[in-house]
């Protein structure tokens, strides 16, 4: 499935997760995983920011493409959720479940706004152009016409004797197609409602962009691929195609002068001259059935997935196809670094846990025993534990030494944050289900579960001096949670923000608070009194990250889209620099611990490193300059030692340390160790022509990545 601008890539696998690419560089960007989040359908936001998933498990989550941040989690249905779909105005989402309702969410508030019933057994919905209607199908053989404005039934299509299948409004909003399980095709009008055309079709049917035409296979000439005129309800043009079994899926390019098919349980790609009936190209490469052809926005590429595991992007001129690359599943979600015992430690989607020997880089432990998404873990101040939190819903205690497990902490639901307290006395973790449990770090008792936030946590976060919890969730309040008693202390009710996970911090006094915000602004936010007493106002875009400076003297943030990072004066209010360089979006910044240099980076492994007194670029890494980068770049951990150093983690599982040198007035920097890899990719290695290679050799090369054609130049 393409974002609606082409610049994002996202397929749906037959193991209920999804792969989301960029259409630059056809490099994976995020993968969305786990026993708890399996996937049954996907869709883009209009503007292709964000992707909407329906789960198994009943749940509707939206997501920021860029960060890979869950923004909304929209709980309701009790069954799971076969279909999504964003309104053209990108103000609603709907979602059909096999608990028979179809509900539509509203994308600003997460509130359901409907609840339609009795969709029994729906199989399709599609929203009008004009995001007025949505109209849906279902086991009863009727075609439903719902207004979203008065939430209610605007007209039942009354004609199908067996259960609709497929539902498609023409790109006007004048006609509307639908297919029932027998073939039957009937062309609506979508304002009177009267059936205009019956015709016979094996699979769905394919409306052209201008709303003319409709190709199909005719049920009757299994090798023929038909084109009708929607006006007069004449065929008026047959495709023989090679297809050695019946052709079941066909699909207009997007300026209408060409149709592209494939055959059931074929493994050609069949594309044809909408106007001359001619085929252009037939393409060939899959090693197994196609299940699905698409264009691009542009019309300039055909993605093709196959039953073989892959996903083929065509060249809709020439017919030339390269394969889409496939990339591990080990994601690294946190790191953070001991002082005393001189070790990193890492969390993965790979359900693991690492600890890393800052000075060798040797793993010195794998902790095994989560069974599903490792999402954050934090260091005991004695550094002699770790605590881990995952989708499994549970929180587990780690002694350091031996990897054993001390304790195991249970929640109803996905545990998304967890943190020890300064004195590393308590731990604290905040769930899906808008709880956070406070715990006995040494005895693993429940002390008290916090409740207040009416949605899912983003983060929670201890008071430096430990008297205090702040926690943040998308119901778009911050609360402050007093230790002793339980009690909330304040509620602000963030307007106008969105916030976004773990991008809550405290001052190192313990005095204010800050968050990054979707509205451009920073604001710091006084504990005390609960008013905020700062805002500070230059981004052009969304904010990413706001974090203080060692000495609590100056604060970095860090936008998305306008790709810079801006150091702030809490004494004067004023922007001391605008860090300028970053051609991607910019996802984190972090002070090194002396306070003299800031660290930015991009969700394509760009790196930038930054001298604070005087603004300017010291160093800066680049997928392009450096192709054995070639992940992206996922967490930034700087060293406690009396020489500047970092480390990088990626989402190949990775992990580097890097030493920053100062030679003069200028700064080097240069790679101290790289975490060895037990594993072997091959990814884009042509194996064309090679010699020797055993068909076991092949297969193996091939599930690396890597492929037998050449790429085109």
């Amino acid at each position: 499935m393409y974002s609606s601008g082409g610049s994002n890539f996202a397929v749906h696998l037959a193991d209920y997760t999804v792969n989301v690419y960029a259409t630059s560089n056809w490099e994976r960007t995020w993968r969305l995983s786990g026993r708890n989040r399996r996937v049954a359908s996907i869709a883009f936001s209009l503007n292709g920011d964000r992707i909407v998933s329906g789960h198994l498990d009943g749940k509707v989550r939206v997501w920021d493409i860029a960060t890979g941040a869950c923004l909304f989690t929209f709980l309701g249905h009790t069954n799971q959720v076969e279909g999504v779909l964003c309104s053209p105005q990108d103000n609603i989402i709907a979602s059909r479940s096999q608990d028979n309702t179809i509900r539509l969410w509203d994308v600003e508030t997460g509130d359901c706004r409907s609840i339609i019933s009795g969709c029994d057994y729906c199989h399709d919905m599609m929203f009008s152009p004009q995001g007025d209607n949505i109209a849906f199908g279902s086991f009863d053989c009727r075609v439903r016409i719902w207004d979203v404005a008065s939430e209610g039934c605007r007209s039942i299509l009354i004609g199908h004797t067996s259960r609709v299948m497929s539902i498609t409004y023409s790109a006007q909003g004048d006609v509307l197609v639908s297919r029932d399980i027998r073939g039957v095709v009937r062309v609506w009008g979508a304002e009177t409602g009267a059936c205009r055309h019956i015709l016979q079709a094996d699979g769905s049917p394919s409306l052209s962009p201008n709303g003319n035409q409709i190709a199909l296979r005719n049920l009757g000439t299994p090798r023929e691929i038909e084109l009708w005129d929607v006006e007069t309800g004449v065929c008026v043009r047959r495709l023989l195609s090679n297809h050695n079994k019946r052709a079941v899926i066909v699909a207009y390019s997007p300026q209408g002068d060409q149709v592209v098919s494939c055959g059931e349980n074929e493994q050609t790609v069949q594309l044809w001259d909408a106007d001359t009936g001619e085929c252009r190209h037939t393409m060939t490469g899959h090693t197994k059935g196609v299940t699905r052809v698409l264009y691009s926005p542009s019309g300039d590429h055909i993605a093709s997935v196959g039953n073989d595991m892959t996903v083929r992007l065509w060249n809709a001129g020439s017919g030339v196809s390269r394969k889409i690359p496939n990339y591990n599943t080990r994601a690294v979600r946190d790191l953070k670094y001991s002082l005393i015992r001189n070790q990193i430690a890492s969390c993965s989607l790979d359900t693991t846990i690492r600890l890393w020997d800052v000075e060798t880089g040797v793993c010195s432990s794998k902790l095994l025993g989560h069974s599903n998404a490792v999402e954050s873990i934090s260091y005991s101040p004695q550094e002699d534990r770790l605590v881990s939190c995952s989708s499994d819903k549970t929180v587990r205690v780690w002694d350091v030494e031996s990897g054993t497990v001390c304790f195991i902490l249970r929640h109803a639901t996905e545990v998304y944050d967890v943190e020890y307290s300064p004195s590393g006395e308590q731990i604290a973790s905040a769930s899906v289900d808008g709880c956070i449990r406070l715990w006995n770090a040494g005895t693993g008792e429940c002390l008290q579960i916090l409740i207040g936030h009416s949605k899912n946590f983003l983060a929670v976060r201890y008071s430096p001096q430990g008297n205090q919890i702040a926690s943040c969730s998308r119901d778009g309040t911050l609360k402050l949670w007093n230790m002793e008693t339980g009690a909330c202390q304040h509620t602000y009710t963030l307007s106008g923000h969105s916030l976004h996970f773990k991008r809550m911090v405290y001052s190192p006094d313990g005095n204010q608070i800050t968050f990054a915000s979707d509205d451009t602004a920073v604001r710091l936010w006084d504990v005390r009194t609960g008013s905020c007493s700062h805002i500070f106002i230059g981004h052009q875009q969304k904010v990413t990250r706001v974090v203080y400076s060692p000495q609590g003297n100056q604060i970095a943030s860090a936008s998305l889209s306008d790709k810079t990072v801006r150091l702030w004066d809490l004494e004067s209010g004023e922007c001391r620099h605008t860090l300028v360089g970053h051609e991607k979006y910019i996802l984190d910044v972090a002070y090194s611990p002396g306070g003299n240099l800031v660290i930015s980076w991009s969700h394509t492994g760009e790196a930038m490193l930054w001298d604070v007194e005087t603004g300017e670029c010291c160093w800066s890494l680049s997928y392009d300059a450096q192709k054995a980068w070639s992940f992206f770049l996922g967490f930034v951990v700087w060293v406690t030692s009396d020489v500047d150093a970092f480390i990088t983690s990626d989402n190949s599982g990775s992990v580097r340390m890097w030493k920053v040198l100062r030679d003069g007035d200028r700064y080097r920097v240069r790679t101290h160790w790289e975490s060895a890899q037990d594993w072997l990719s091959v990814e884009g290695a042509c194996i064309h022509d090679v010699q020797g290679l055993s068909d076991l050799n092949k297969r193996l090369l091939n599930q690396r990545g890597a492929q037998e054609e050449p790429n085109p130049r």
